[in-house]
């Protein structure tokens, strides 16, 4: 390691954004599981003009160590989430460093102080750029090193927990990612009982149907912004952010993955998976030109799993089996797609009722992530219980 000072400074221009985007490949290079973004994904959500930057305020920052950079790091004010939760809060993402504790105490502080400057009292992260958004998902990988992520999730390095407690941060809120295989298969009994539920209250579901999509993305934005009203770290979503989104993972989506509930014509909940592309990702190296784009038509012949990567129903209609429901249709209609298996991920560490209904289809826990946070007001991390390995309870 250089002996040269580390030097933490925003980002100036294309040619810093170009390092910024590009670090994780060098961060990563040794690392087997890990799958590089589309260079052109990471770029657009970037961009000034994504619907995230309506509410929030963002810096970019890198560290240098003489002439090598050796971490990033954004800084982050949601507006959106302080006015919903009216709190005081800021934010860090798409922290990538180099094992060196210098260097990623120097770009949290740096972040710290520039949320400081912006009244922000303490700050949690990594949010990539919050919880709606499609860069990777909350959090640092604290379990699970030894399998890829699935599509739209973050993969890390196993000191990154290591180097934000070096800086005093303390790990407030796990997320879990269950795997659902053909070994893990519930009682066809257990699922019919749990459907009949369902049914008899009235509830039918449908796939999504792409001619009259507007209407359904609406349909979509109610069910989300109620069923995750009371969730930590929620923010509800605007209907730019939900337009984006949808146009971004048009591409990918099959309508027999992305399911509607309804009971008297209302729509009550919804489920989205959507086929690994991580497993045809890892082949293209960030680009889809000249060459990636037939590698694409080539290795998606070839994916075999999905991630269920949301799932809601509206507080009043829960209890009644429509989650297992859901998550039942979804992996029937993956197999009928070719994919017997997959992640549901992610799920807050003390959602009991999504957990529970999971693990009744077969799920089991194979992943965690860990949002960590640091009162900066103070400037000493938020005290919490010793962290021990986060299993799921034995289904009721």
């Amino acid at each position: 390691m250089s002996d040269a000072a580390v030097v933490v400074q925003p980002i100036a221009g294309g040619t810093d954004l170009d390092r910024f985007v590009r670090l994780p490949w060098h961060i990563y290079r040794d690392d087997p599981q890990w799958v590089p973004p589309l260079l052109a994904d990471v770029r657009s959500a970037l961009d000034p003009k994504h619907p995230f930057f309506a509410h929030a305020e963002v810096r970019l920052f890198l560290a240098w160590r003489g002439n090598v950079v050796v971490g990033r790091i954004a800084a982050i004010v949601n507006h959106a989430y302080n006015q919903f939760h009216g709190d005081q809060l800021g934010f860090f993402g798409l922290f990538e460093a180099v094992d060196d504790q210098v260097a990623a105490s120097a770009l949290l502080a740096e972040a710290e102080a520039w949320l400081r400057a912006r009244g922000r009292s303490a700050c949690q992260g990594p949010f990539n750029f919050s919880t709606n958004d499609e860069l990777g998902s909350p959090g640092v990988l604290v379990d699970g090193f030894d399998t890829p992520p699935a599509i739209m999730m973050s993969h890390g390095r196993s000191y990154y927990a290591r180097l934000l407690e070096g800086a005093g941060y303390a790990g407030v809120k796990d997320l879990v990612c269950y795997w659902v295989d053909r070994a893990h298969q519930p009682p066809a009994r257990l699922l019919r009982a749990l459907e009949r539920g369902a049914v008899s209250q009235g509830v039918k579901v449908r796939a999504l149907e792409l001619r009259h999509l507007e209407r359904d993305l609406a349909a979509i934005q109610q069910v989300y912004n109620s069923a995750w009203e009371r969730n930590w770290g929620f923010v509800p979503m605007t209907p730019a952010e939900v337009e984006y989104l949808a146009k971004h993972l048009r591409p990918i989506m099959k309508p027999e993955l992305c399911l509607l509930a309804f009971m008297d014509e209302r729509p009550i909940a919804f489920a989205l998976a959507l086929p690994d592309y991580n497993r045809v990702l890892r082949h293209l190296d960030g680009r889809l030109l000249p060459f990636g784009f037939l590698k694409l038509l080539w290795y998606r012949r070839q994916i075999a799993t999905i991630r269920v990567i949301t799932l809601g129903v509206m507080p009043e209609y829960r209890h009644i089996g429509v989650d297992a429901m859901l998550l039942t249709e979804l992996f029937a209609g993956a197999l009928r797609l070719g994919m017997a298996e997959g992640e549901c991920s992610w799920v807050l560490e003390d959602n009991w009722p999504m957990r529970r209904g999971i693990e009744q289809s077969g799920g089991r826990v194979y992943r965690t992530y860990r949002i960590y946070g640091k009162d900066l007001s103070t400037c000493t991390a938020r005290a919490r219980r010793p962290r021990r390995r986060v299993t799921a309870p034995r289904a009721a």
